[in-house]
């Protein structure tokens, strides 16, 4: 009887030993977004050319609604406090009016080879540039770049020579990408979804396709805000396409108790809990820098993951309304002390022309009240619930920290979701729109994370 004990003892130790949980990867989502039923002939696969227009009735159209804005006084003394300035608004308005140029905008916009094709029955819109030299006997490294909301792809205009030629700018020419830059469907020139439950792992499997449509079979992500899980689902759904995953933001949606205990104790016993001094610094005091910081954030949270249509109806009959919401989150979510000045530091890390450019890609295409919808989509389940939440990202993993992002996720918690993080660098300065605001900083830490995976071969396919 004691022999048999041993040797079912001894199996189970075997097995704990040697076994291997399967690494379970997220199904891919093969929808169909477009109008009406899936009809029954192959979908057009042709990629097709496209550029930003205007016509002189949408920017007469926009001008008469400028001129016949009405403005709230604000309260005395209050800043940001309470949202967008209207003293500061009513200066971004006349500057709109009267110098802003968007046909010379439109020109910046068009500088760069822009795309559409149509997957799932949605046109997905997207730039797509190579780079304009390579040594002899080298090939680009496919990079595909998504953004976030309320951003667009003009947030990574500034990043993309730094990548695509980064020798001419100081970063060397080992690694030269080639830049895939997508508007999300249902943002700026993507087509929006016709029905519901478009969520990211809906976005991811479609950006898939399109990086297997342009002919790549492995290449690199990166991503913030909404191109964070964007880029995660899809680092799920394909780990053996996806060479490594880049991002500038992270989030967790569950933590287990010793995450818990680490709010209450991390303060003063960070080594514990693999805080290091910069995690300290930036997560406490945490009621602080956490919790109230996420209760005062999310009230748009709220509104556009439960009722969305309801506001957006407004931003998108007003674009001052739309200016006014979307520029409140490019003042506070850049830097939280922001809020402390009269015109929101709008202009300290962004010229209004690209600020305007941002919301005039939201204005001419007609898109804010689909943008919002994401947030319904992703958060009506509730958080947690999801099947991508529950899975781990194996792929080589590098993030970027910014210090004034909304709220600080350490490399303690972001391992348990990201289990090959092979990349962890606290940035000296910048804050959510990393790309936009520092371009130079985010290109540098992409660059040295691609040479990470490359040098030392951290990506293998399954069953190699």
């Amino acid at each position: 009887m004691l022999l048999e004990v041993f040797l079912v003892l001894g199996t189970l130790l075997l097995y704990f030993l040697f076994s291997k949980k399967k690494e379970e990867t997220l199904p891919f989502k093969d929808g169909w977004w477009g109008r009406g039923q899936k009809p029954v002939t192959k979908e057009d696969s042709s990629i097709r050319p496209f550029k930003v227009e205007t016509t002189e009735e949408e920017l007469s159209d926009l001008f008469r609604r400028l001129d016949q804005a009405r403005f709230t006084e604000p309260l005395e003394n209050s800043c940001f406090h309470y949202g967008m300035n209207s003293v500061h608004l009513r200066k971004v308005v006349s500057y709109w009016k009267n110098q802003f140029n968007w046909k010379k905008q439109v020109e910046v916009l068009n500088k760069y080879p822009q795309f559409k094709t149509k997957i799932q029955g949605i046109d997905i819109h997207f730039v797509h540039v190579k780079p304009p030299r390579l040594p002899e006997g080298r090939a680009a490294k496919p990079l595909l770049m998504v953004h976030g909301w309320p951003g667009s792809f003009y947030e990574f205009y500034k990043i993309i020579p730094l990548l695509t030629d980064p020798a001419s700018h100081g970063l060397g020419d080992e690694h030269i990408f080639e830049v895939i830059c997508p508007s999300i469907p249902g943002y700026g020139f993507s087509e929006a979804p016709h029905k519901k439950d478009f969520n990211s792992v809906s976005a991811a499997s479609v950006l898939y396709e399109l990086m297997l449509r342009l002919g790549f079979n492995e290449f690199y992500t990166q991503g913030g805000d909404w191109g964070w899980l964007i880029c995660t689902n899809l680092a799920q759904i394909a780990p053996n396409h996806v060479k490594g995953l880049h991002l500038n933001m992270v989030s967790v949606s569950k933590l287990g108790l010793p995450q818990l205990l680490s709010v209450l104790l991390g303060r003063y016993f960070p080594g514990l809990f693999g805080f290091q001094g910069e995690d300290v610094r930036r997560m406490f005091p945490f009621l602080k820098k956490g919790l109230y910081r996420i209760l005062s954030e999310s009230g748009y949270a709220h509104i556009q993951a439960t009722k969305p249509d309801t506001v957006g109806c407004g931003l998108n009959d007003s674009p001052v309304g739309l200016a006014a919401y979307i520029l409140e989150k490019f003042s506070s979510w850049t830097d939280m002390e922001f809020h402390n000045l009269e015109d929101g530091g709008l202009e300290r890390k962004f010229s209004l022309d690209d600020l305007l450019t941002n919301i005039m890609i939201y204005w001419v295409s007609g898109c804010i009240v689909s943008s919002m919808r994401f947030y319904k989509e992703n958060l009506q389940k509730g958080i947690g619930t999801q099947k991508h939440e529950k899975l781990t990202v194996q792929v080589p993993t590098g993030i970027a920290s910014f210090p004034n992002e909304i709220l600080h996720i350490p490399q303690a918690w972001a391992k348990k979701k990201y289990t090959n993080i092979v990349s962890f660098h606290f940035m000296p300065r910048g804050g959510h729109f990393a790309a936009f605001e520092e371009p130079e900083l985010l290109a540098k830490d992409i660059l040295q994370f691609v040479d990470k995976v490359e040098k030392e071969q951290l990506w293998k396919k399954k069953g190699e």
